[in-house]
């Protein structure tokens, strides 16, 4: 099983809720899943990666961007790149 890389930018309040979703949702596989989020204003390590973000988006390994986000639709993201 390959290990994925999933990364967050929170950018306002309201996303706190998705960041508990995706560490919860990884948290499930365990070392085969990293999860590194990022807070708008505070990190700026995503901002030459993936340019300006003003709405929380989820990116899975580098290349899949989601934005509209619920607890089903991570669940199931995480869960399709672990299969490859």
């Amino acid at each position: 099983m390959p290990k994925i890389e999933v990364e967050f930018i929170n950018t306002c309040p309201c996303c706190d809720e998705h960041v508990q979703t995706i560490q919860k949702a990884a948290a499930r596989y365990g070392d085969d899943v990293e999860v590194k989020v990022y807070y708008a204003g505070k990190d700026f390590g995503y901002l030459k990666k993936y340019g300006m973000v003003t709405r929380g988006t989820m990116i899975i390994n580098g290349r899949k961007k989601i934005d509209n986000l619920s607890k089903t639709i991570i669940e199931k993201a995480i869960e399709d790149a672990l299969r490859g």
